[in-house]
């Protein structure tokens, strides 16, 4: 396998477009909002139209339904500033939401009853790169043109994200096993807390703020820039996959990480791919095949499969793109989703982080029990990490007991209404079952709906979660979509 080499730090430097919004505000303050707020200097930029606020009361997940009272549209970081600060000093503060591109799964990212800030804005046309003293500023996608071909040392699978909301949660993703999650590759960040303060934050300064919003589910403030460490990146990738009957060959070549690195794919397969795999699920009567799927990065001789895993003989698949392509695919596979009218579903996703130590029982009751004679739509991705890979010091959580823990993420397609509910029960079943197995799983991208369940969610770090939030949030303002916090914190604790 071509390797790619480290060749010194790139910086990744999220900038704010300067572009002022048009809109303007209702006469009258919606209910809720305090009146004063539109006396502000950014009122021009707050928008209560109802067409607004509804694109601002879903996400992706289309599960959750929380209308806000207005939208900030951006021109500058100091407008988030001014609008917490109004919030927090408020007789009654209101909730206050940044918002992307609105991925998540069940209203994290929503504010019922406040403002949602508009995000969208950071990063625009900032794209090229550019040298300065061996380091490079780039914007949030991998950079195209200018000469430069450089990457993040962890790519999401998916690559339309904002950098804030997925360093919020850790972002992971095919390379996630060697490098860590995105927010290992952090060296520092530009955060507006919930008391409206602007404060740069590193490992070394406000060192705590720093370790608190990596992972901290946007609790603790709005990351506004991040300078991210960078990698070359070569040209070409071969892209693998290799098919398993057996689960425990699977699992153990899927440990041999050093060999591959990868996001996953729906669409890799042809139609006679799919039929000899069928054939293969026949000659075993199982219902479930496994593969791995990797890529071998290069420049100009494409490398040699290897020959040392424990892959049914003969199912091996490969093909040859760029590496543009390989990293934004999953881009090419929403477009054929949007065209079948199946990409604005509902998607009850659920993610789990299992040890390494219980992923065969967690398959056999699982993949071979609650789902023995379903079909739903969508796609299950299972891959492993090293624990040693993140920092404990930041908000994010994983398994306590083995070095290595499985991501299994169960995507799925709401495809009717009796779908989503056949799914929910589904989702409950198999947390149900790993608590009665006493398999210890932790969740990413959690969806918890009490205080006592975050708390056994973080364990042993929520009691500094709740002196990082009396710190830095004190009236609760922030992602009230987590559903974390529901009052100033000192009533709550």
């Amino acid at each position: 396998m071509a390797r790619t080499r480290f060749v010194g730090l790139l910086v990744l430097t999220i900038f704010l477009c300067l572009v002022a919004g048009q809109l303007r505000p209702s006469v009258a303050a919606p209910g809720g909002l305090p009146r004063d707020l539109f006396s502000l200097g950014i009122a021009s930029r707050i928008c209560t139209d109802r067409n607004s606020t509804a694109k601002a009361s879903t996400d992706f997940g289309h599960m959750v339904q929380a209308a806000p009272e207005a939208v900030l549209h951006l021109a500058t970081p100091a407008d988030i500033a001014e609008l917490i600060r109004f919030s927090a000093s408020s007789p009654a503060p209101f909730p206050v939401a940044p918002l992307g591109k609105g991925h998540s799964g069940r209203g994290q990212t929503l504010a019922p009853g406040g403002v949602v800030v508009d995000m969208r804005a950071l990063g625009r046309g900032r794209g090229a790169v550019r040298r300065r003293r061996r380091r490079a500023a780039v914007g949030r996608r991998p950079p195209r043109g200018a000469g430069a071909r450089a990457r993040p040392a962890v790519c999401t699978d998916y690559l339309h994200l904002t950098v804030g909301r997925t360093l919020s949660n850790a972002g992971i993703g095919g390379q996630a096993f060697r490098h860590g999650p995105q927010i290992a590759s952090v060296h520092e960040l530009d955060v507006i807390t919930g008391t409206g303060e602007m404060v740069t934050c590193s490992g070394a300064k406000n060192s705590d703020l720093f370790f608190a919003v990596l992972g901290g589910l946007g609790q603790f403030g709005v990351i506004t820039r991040a300078r991210i460490g960078f990698e070359p990146a070569l040209k070409r990738v071969r892209w693998v996959r290799l098919a398993y009957s057996n689960v425990a060959n699977f699992t153990k070549d899927r440990l041999k990480r050093t060999l591959f690195e990868g996001p996953k794919s729906t669409q890799f397969f042809l139609g006679a791919d799919i039929t000899k795999l069928a054939g293969l699920a026949s000659r075993f009567g199982s219902s479930t095949i496994y593969y791995i799927e990797g890529a071998m990065y290069y420049n100009e001789d494409a490398p040699a499969l290897v020959d040392q895993l424990n892959f049914e003989p003969g199912f091996v698949f490969a093909k040859d793109v760029t590496y543009e392509q390989f990293l934004d695919h999953v881009c090419e596979e929403e477009m054929v989703l949007r065209s079948a009218g199946v990409w604005d579903v509902t998607h009850p996703w659920l993610n789990l982080f299992i040890p390494w130590s219980r992923i065969l029982d967690f398959d056999a009751g699982v993949f071979k029990c609650i789902f023995r004679d379903a079909n739903p739509a969508g796609l299950i991705l299972m891959y492993p990490m090293n624990k040693d890979r993140w920092d404990d010091q930041m908000t994010t959580v994983t398994p306590t007991n083995d070095d290595v823990f499985y991501n299994v993420a169960l995507l799925w397609l709401a495809l009717s209404a009796n779908d989503v509910d056949q799914l929910h029960r589904d989702n409950k079943t198999e947390l149900a079952f790993c608590e009665k197995s006493g398999i210890e799983y932790k969740q990413y991208l959690p969806h918890r709906t009490s205080q006592d369940r975050w708390l056994r969610h973080f364990g042993v770090k929520w009691s500094r979660i709740i002196d990082l939030k009396m710190k830095y949030d004190p009236q609760a303002i922030l992602s009230p979509g987590q559903r974390m916090f529901s009052l100033p914190v000192e009533a709550a604790s």
